[in-house]
């Protein structure tokens, strides 16, 4: 993918700081985003080593139970990018076994790097066509993988803004879109056209704080969808928080919960179920299997992700969604899990 689509000098500083930049102890304004939050912002006073900005894009190609990611992880104060791309089938699950997997821990940050338009040391290309709401997504790696994608958003990006998320105080927001195009894998080309989820995140992430969690997501026509983020405590994963998108309404899941069943032998998520409350007491539930995974190495902790397929049931009974299951644990409770077989040890 070739990005370009603004002049030299066109751009303004690629720090931006237009939303609320929180400092660890004051949380940010759930105030609405401005196109300059497309770009990098600048970190707080101080050096904070933790200090960490992320842009993620998934989709998936249900013909071939395909999932992909792009994903960017930059630390300012240290000048370093990680993140990569990941593309899996259900032919295999381990990373060093997908159709392709990159996933750079600590590369330098170029000089003037601007998020808007920016070619990344990863592989990763981001360009933004309209603030907020559409982008193009590129990735060149010649004779294993090539991706030339567009994400268009279906609403403007909303602040997160319920206690007790997994990202703390950060500034977050998650957006549901269309993801369509073309990627080549290893010299097969293979259409995209996903209705899927992006999220971006600024503020402090240590590696050294994790904690078992789901990121849950599904989507079907004209943009409809939901977003079911979990906290796992003494074997219930709560919803913290999320949301329902029907028709041009987009409600906040404000309870409920998250439950699974696993492999016996391998304890990766088979079949998925989730029963949420919205914002105006209608009851939001979604049963789903899971048709292929991959396990993702992230510091201190694992990312068992799998695509689903998902059927409504309730007030959308007989919808047919697909997302994801993102199955995050620390390492040493989920080694423990694994050797054990009591997959529902306390958190």
């Amino acid at each position: 993918m070739q990005v370009g689509r603004f002049a030299a000098g066109e751009l303004e500083a690629p720090w931006c700081s237009a939303y609320a930049l929180a400092m660890p102890d004051e949380p940010a304004e759930p105030s609405l985003f401005l196109p300059e939050d497309d770009g990098f912002h600048a970190p707080p006073a101080g050096d904070d080593w933790w200090f960490t900005e992320t842009a993620w894009f998934s989709f998936h190609n249900v013909e071939n139970k395909l999932g992909g990611w792009f994903y960017t992880m930059v630390r300012h104060n240290i000048g370093t990018v990680a993140g990569g791309a990941w593309v899996w089938d259900d032919g295999a699950h381990l990373p060093w076994e997908v159709p392709y997997c990159t996933n750079y821990s600590a590369l330098e940050l170029p000089a003037g790097a601007d998020l808007r338009n920016v070619e990344l040391p990863t592989g990763v290309a981001i360009e933004v066509l309209e603030p907020m709401m559409s982008y193009r997504l590129g990735h060149d790696d010649p004779g294993r993988y090539r991706a030339d994608l567009r994400f268009d958003a279906v609403d403007r990006p909303r602040p997160l803004a319920a206690a007790g998320s997994t990202f703390g105080r950060s500034a977050h927001f998650d957006q549901l879109g269309r993801v369509t195009g073309t990627i080549e894998l290893h010299g097969r080309s293979i259409d995209i056209d996903s209705w899927s989820m992006r999220d971006r995140t600024w503020g402090r992430r240590p590696e050294d704080r994790p904690r078992q969690a789901a990121y849950v997501t599904g989507a079907g026509g004209q943009g409809t969808g939901f977003l079911a983020v979990t906290n796992t405590r003494d074997g219930t994963d709560r919803i913290a928080y999320g949301f329902v998108k029907r028709g041009d309404e987009q409600v906040p899941l404000v309870d409920g919960h998250r439950s699974v069943v696993r492999h016996p032998e391998h304890g990766w998520v088979t079949e998925i179920r989730v029963d949420g409350v919205d914002a105006a007491g209608t009851p939001f539930v979604a049963a789903g299997r899971s048709v292929s995974r991959i396990i993702i190495n992230r510091h201190s902790f694992i990312d068992v992700n799998s695509v689903i397929e998902w059927r409504l049931e309730g007030d959308d009974q007989g919808l047919l969604w697909w997302g994801e299951d993102q199955d995050m644990w620390p390492m040493h409770r989920w080694s423990a899990a694994k050797r054990t077989g009591d997959w529902g040890l306390p958190a």
